[in-house]
């Protein structure tokens, strides 16, 4: 049945223009040479929040970069509505490129990487010292971690008030690792947040810890106008914390031209991504002895040459039984 007339002539009528008139594709892309520099500073269901000189901005990715996902700490290069009002919404069109990549799998098995952090400088490992019991297996996977990543390690020992931190400075000390001892009331009345800062000042740091170690009150503590939410109770029978951080955030360390990186807390850290021989890296004083080593050496074999290295007198034998324990760590589970 014919809708209109033969001779119709409403203007308003829809036509589907021929192929011959749609405009060509192309895959040439724009360059952005224009886009505003931004620091993605959460990421939350495909929303970015970046900043961009002194304002938020809500932004999503261009169809463009594909499958590429930009985490909290990139650098980013964007367009559109740059003004910060609320509901307006920019454009990621570019990811610079990063310095440094914290990343982790979901276990040792697990070939799909998560990247946590980019840009980070360094990595602060947060542990109580008990409520919950200290985790070194974790530790030393957060370590490797660190080194594979590019980031240098720091140690946040916290309730020093429960347990004295001799017996896990000790496992520690031969890895030359800066390290910060808090008590809990310390931490309330600011004496132990000077030692914090002054390894946070000027620096981008990531903070990782499993839950209930007391990260996010520290953080609440050294960011006091960004106050996120605490975390929840220490299960008496596992002795592990509830998840209350979901989710990676960014922020300004108040007074200071550094920034902490927040993220969520860990029940496990997988290294499925990690090259065993990228860990030596951390090692200088060891690396050279690696020159005598068969190819594809793990340096955990008899034919090693660290081990006649070492006997030689050109390092720490305290330091290659730590070098072996951190790349043992993908053979033990977390809480072996």
């Amino acid at each position: 049945m014919r809708r209109y007339g033969k001779h119709t002539d409403e203007d308003d009528i829809r036509t589907r223009p021929g192929r011959r008139n749609t405009r060509p594709r192309t895959n040439i892309r724009p360059k952005h040479d224009d886009a505003a520099e931004g620091l993605v500073l959460t990421v939350d269901r495909g929303r970015l929040t970046c900043l961009v000189e002194d304002r938020v901005v809500m932004a999503m990715k261009a169809r463009e970069l594909g499958r590429k996902a930009a985490v909290v700490g990139d650098r980013v290069a964007i367009v559109g509505d740059l003004t910060g009002r609320k509901d307006s919404l920019a454009r990621i069109v570019r990811i610079e490129e990063r310095t440094s990549v914290l990343r982790r799998t979901a276990d040792d098995d697990d070939p799909f990487e998560r990247v946590v952090v980019a840009n980070a400088d360094q990595l602060a490992v947060v542990t109580a010292l008990a409520d919950p019991e200290p985790r070194p297996r974790l530790i030393d996977r957060c370590l490797v971690a660190a080194y594979a990543g590019g980031l240098d390690p720091l140690l946040v020992l916290t309730k020093s008030d429960l347990a004295p931190p001799d017996k896990l400075l000790e496992l520690y000390g031969h890895l030359d690792i800066p390290y910060v001892v808090t008590s809990r009331e310390e931490l309330q009345n600011g004496t132990a947040l000077a030692r914090v800062r002054e390894q946070l000042d000027g620096k981008i740091t990531a903070f990782v810890g499993h839950s209930g170690v007391g990260k996010t009150t520290l953080v609440n503590s050294l960011v006091p106008e960004d106050q996120r939410r605490t975390t929840g109770h220490v299960n008496a029978v596992t002795g592990r914390g509830r998840h209350t951080t979901t989710s990676a955030l960014a922020l300004s360390l108040s007074g200071s031209d550094g920034w902490v990186i927040d993220t969520p807390g860990l029940r496990s850290f997988g290294l499925h991504h990690v090259d065993p021989s990228q860990v030596i890296h951390a090692f200088p004083d060891l690396e050279p002895g690696t020159e005598g080593c068969p190819r594809a050496c793990s340096h955990d074999e008899p034919d090693c040459a660290l081990d006649a290295w070492v006997a030689e007198g050109h390092a720490d034998p305290a330091r290659l039984y730590s070098l072996r324990r951190l790349l043992a760590t993908r053979e033990r589970k977390e809480g072996d």
